[in-house]
């Protein structure tokens, strides 16, 4: 349909939305069409009993709140397009609630764990210096996965320690690394790259043909290495930007300091992290001091 064509290159153009952003709004709008064929009602027309069918249908299939929201938050925004497009005169999603949000604190890792995981061999083979340095980075500045398989060699400045990132929205930020993250890149430049890099390509994580490596490759590179490991939890790259932010706090680090490194738009966000250094001292205390278990 020509306006969802239109709406999804509206996100990508104008609004600069990710790759995949846009395509999380495309699959909502082929399953709300797809429910509005069945049931014989018109995108122009829907009324709010008929909204309330699409959420009953939302719900059958078991999705978490979480994930229904999103969905009625894609469908507002295309509603809200079609409003200042003068396609309609109204956004008839505005009457639909949204669904309270679960507070899932997510995952980290305890300095110790982290330790585990990061004690893989270091040896001149060439794509364990390259895992090496993928864990490094991930945990010394937090980036997403797919912030760091977009990396260049022209975004790195190694003598400040600091690399320019490509966030969501396309927005750019700086992150800082250590010297033993220098150090892993360094050793990674001049023996593993040059072997990689049969294509002359620009990008600083590559794969076993030399091309660009993939979020999905690296996901995968992480469940081999853990396989190795004593560690039991389920750890994805998120996990060691969830430790970044987390090992920050708890030393004192500010929230918006953190925010800032993160890239979040919303402080809102990054304050998730402060749940759970209060779950954390809360156990620590409860364990270890004495009265804590004496009336």
């Amino acid at each position: 349909m020509k306006i969802v064509k239109d709406f999804l290159l509206y996100l990508k153009h104008q609004k600069a939305y990710s790759i995949n952003t846009v395509s999380s709004y495309e699959k909502d709008l082929i399953e709300y069409f797809n429910f509005l064929e069945t049931n014989q009602f018109n995108y122009q027309s829907i009324d709010y009993n008929n909204l309330k069918k699409y959420l009953r249908f939302l719900n059958d299939k078991k999705l978490k709140n979480n994930t229904i929201s999103r969905k009625i938050s894609s469908l507002r925004s295309f509603y809200r397009y079609l409003v200042n497009n003068t396609k309609l005169e109204s956004n008839p999603f505005l009457l639909l609630s949204l669904p309270k949000k679960e507070k899932k604190l997510p995952n980290f890792l305890y300095l110790n764990e982290l330790e585990d995981l990061l004690e893989i061999p270091r040896t001149n083979k060439l794509l364990e210096q390259r895992n090496t340095l993928i864990l490094e980075l991930l945990y010394a500045t937090g980036i997403r996965v797919s912030e760091l398989t977009n990396i260049k060699l022209k975004d790195i400045d190694i003598s400040n320690r600091t690399i320019l990132v490509t966030g969501k929205g396309n927005k750019k930020r700086y992150v800082i690394f250590g010297k033993k993250s220098q150090e892993i890149l360094e050793q990674y430049l001049k023996d593993s790259y040059l072997k990689l890099n049969k294509n002359n390509s620009e990008y600083l994580i590559l794969n076993n043909r030399g091309s660009k490596i993939t979020p999905r490759s690296i996901c995968n590179i992480l469940n081999e290495i853990i396989s190795h490991t004593s560690l039991k939890k389920h750890i994805s790259p998120h996990t060691l930007r969830h430790t970044f932010a987390t090992h920050l706090l708890e030393r004192g680090a500010d929230l918006l300091t953190v925010q800032e490194l993160l890239g979040h738009a919303n402080l809102s966000t990054t304050s998730i992290y402060t749940h759970i250094t209060s779950e954390h001292l809360r156990k620590t205390y409860l364990k270890a001091h004495p009265r804590a278990f004496k009336k």
